[in-house]
């Protein structure tokens, strides 16, 4: 799963509003998972991980706004799914979007920027597992990885993640329109990272 070369060192040089918006992008990419599997199994409140996306994108643009984020990670805790209390796969893309948001709060909170970064490898290791799941039993070690790193559905993850990081690295003074404009892409393909959509 070598990402391109010097794509972390490019994420590394990044501002913290720029590491903070790449972050944020993933996690709404993330939130798919979290909603279905909400509605399948009826757990959790999709909506609390919603909201909270919003006022993330919306601190962005809006210095007034101040999270209260040992508030918002009890709402989160309050809704992580454990995966042995279910026996379906979709607990684990669940569980890693909630994952997600805690990092990038907690990250906000003690500014240690290496966990906004960790985001980005989290959410390929989203993807590399929902491979793995999918693929056939019968793969040898060094198949199974040829088959994670080559399915379609991991290079669409390496490509949205590098062309998420080119438009953040242009934007180094994002403004609200070129940050609501980024959301609403996003929001509005309602694709997750393993291509999952409810749309």
């Amino acid at each position: 799963m070598n990402a391109k070369a010097g794509f972390f060192k490019r994420l590394k040089a990044l501002s913290l509003p720029q590491k903070k918006l790449f972050a944020i992008a993933l996690c709404q990419r993330m939130l798919p998972n979290y909603q279905l599997f909400a509605e399948v199994c009826h757990f959790g409140n999709p909506a609390i991980l919603e909201t909270l996306l919003q006022l993330l994108w919306q601190s962005l643009y809006d210095p007034k706004l101040k999270l209260n984020i040992e508030l918002q990670l009890a709402k989160l805790e309050e809704n992580t799914p454990e995966p042995e209390d279910f026996d379906v796969y979709g607990v684990y893309p669940a569980l890693d979007a909630v994952v997600a948001l805690s990092s990038l709060l907690g990250a906000l909170e003690s500014k240690v920027e290496d966990d906004m970064i960790n985001i980005s490898k989290l959410s390929s290791a989203t993807v590399a597992n929902y491979i793995e799941a999918i693929a056939p039993d019968e793969l040898t070690e060094q198949q199974l990885e040829d088959f994670v790193f080559e399915h379609a559905v991991m290079q669409e993850e390496r490509q949205v993640q590098e062309s998420l990081l080119a438009l953040v690295e242009e934007q180094p003074q994002a403004n609200a329109e070129f940050i609501k404009e980024l959301r609403k892409e996003i929001a509005t393909s309602g694709i997750s990272n393993i291509g999952i959509s409810l749309n």
